[in-house]
């Protein structure tokens, strides 16, 4: 991977050097740009894809929706095989290895513990004359998860949207996955669903799901909210009917962003690197160190353990094309330019890494220390895994329990505590040329 020396660059230009397309500016590869031609008869752009598959599900239901999913998926379902079974759980069951299972239980377990932690509360205060001011917190009625699936398996992606659903309360909790081609879905997802008390689950993938879910179908009842990740037909299509129901987040491509000292080992900062590399080709992996000697080990250590990876060639890729090692020429630099990147993945591979956590300002989840690499975040630690990216973490959070709650403002006042303030509320509301609402204060105060 090619090592850019930042240190004689502008502001401006490291700030350009570190934007990252957004998600709706990745181009669809040759080979998927073909079957969408082949498909459709036209070379549509991925957002006109998505628009018409939605548009389609949202007005044919059932039809439309089972349409796509053998068109695409080419798995052979119909309205009676669609939802997974009993027979499917009871077979996942006895499919699956004993000692992974036990691995996913302790994963469900760490994962439950955090976002217990972060349970908001209900609350009251009392004021001045008796009024009660406060917040009700409840959680959505219904929730679509998402979980990728087809050709991969992702239990860690049912344990990461589930669990907190479950944490919330969510009374009714959907699971969309694509099926395989045999039209079954992989059964490690099946156990992991079922060992969290997730039972209705879906066999679809792509914008037909988020359509299903968003709209409902003769057979899909439709959700309040849909969370989880997906490729770029999915995030789209979230998009597409945000409103009609609510979303987590716009997620892209998979990124990791690692600061480093002339401390930190090049063979571990490869190895994380080639974890969000070997993720997919428009997987983002950098290195921002103020060592150029660590910089340049880090370049060659990559070419070793690449050679080794079964999926060398979609990791080659994502290196090639979005992969990057910079050298900035002090840390203060190193820590402005994860900032301006706002990455999914931050990892801190200094000698202190604790003292430049004040000062990180945009991630999705930091991982402090040579012991912390982000893998134990997609796995296992407890945090959720389902992050902003493509610089939006900035502004989005990651998902976490609040994501399937909302906010309700309680207002409680006496009629005391009404007298008090009806005067200003009185004049607030004529300068906005609000008669009706002056009058509602007004004939209170006047009754008493």
């Amino acid at each position: 991977m090619q090592v850019t020396d930042a240190r004689g660059m502008s502001a401006v230009e490291i700030a350009a050097l570190m934007r990252k397309k957004a998600f709706d500016e990745c181009e669809l590869s040759p080979g998927v740009q073909a079957g969408v031609t082949a498909m459709f008869g036209a070379p549509l752009t991925a957002a006109q894809v998505v628009e018409r598959i939605v548009t389609d599900v949202r007005a044919g239901g059932d039809g439309k929706l089972l349409y796509y999913t053998n068109l695409i998926d080419k798995a052979g379902l119909s309205v009676q095989n669609i939802r997974v079974s009993e027979a499917e759980f009871a077979e996942a069951r006895r499919s699956v290895d004993k000692e992974v299972v036990e691995a996913i239980e302790r994963a469900i377990a760490n994962v439950r513990r955090f976002h217990e932690e972060q349970l908001p509360k209900t609350w009251l205060t009392n004021r001045e004359c008796g009024a009660m001011l406060g917040q009700k917190v409840t959680p959505v009625d219904s929730v679509g998860i998402y979980v990728p699936g087809g050709t991969a398996a992702y239990p860690s992606s049912v344990i990461m949207n589930a669990v907190p659903a479950t944490v919330a309360g969510v009374p009714r909790i959907v699971m969309a996955v694509p099926p395989g081609r045999d039209g079954k879905v992989n059964p490690y997802v099946l156990v992991t669903a079922e060992l969290i008390g997730v039972r209705e689950i879906y066999k679809m993938g792509g914008a037909q799901a988020i359509a299903a879910l968003a709209f409902g179908t003769e057979t899909v009842p439709k959700v309040e909210k849909i969370t989880g990740p997906g490729n770029i037909f999915v995030t789209l299509a979230k998009k597409a009917v945000y409103g009609h129901c609510d979303i987590d987040m716009l997620a892209g491509p998979s990124e990791i962003l690692i600061i480093a000292d002339d401390g930190a080992d090049p063979k571990y900062l490869a190895a994380d690197l080639l974890s969000q590399a070997e993720h997919d080709p428009l997987a983002s992996a950098i290195l921002v160190t103020d060592s150029e000697l660590l910089g340049n080990a880090v370049a060659a250590e990559l070419e070793v353990q690449l050679a080794a990876l079964p999926r060398q060639e979609i990791a080659a890729l994502s290196l090639a094309n979005h992969g990057k090692i910079i050298i900035a020429s002090d840390m203060e630099t190193v820590i402005e330019m994860a900032n301006i990147s706002a990455p999914e993945h931050l990892e801190v591979m200094t000698k202190e890494p604790f003292a430049l956590l004040p000062y990180l300002r945009n991630a999705g989840a930091i991982f402090l220390g040579a012991y912390s690499p982000e893998p134990l975040g997609d796995y296992y630690a407890g945090p959720n895994h389902i992050l902003p990216t493509g610089g939006t973490a900035s502004f989005y959070s990651v998902l976490n329990v609040e994501t399937f709650m909302k906010k309700t403002s309680i207002i409680a006042y006496t009629q005391g505590a009404l007298t008090a303030v009806g005067s200003d509320v009185i004049k607030m509301a004529e300068a906005e040329g609000l008669q009706a609402h002056a009058n509602a204060i007004r004939v209170r105060m006047e009754k008493r």
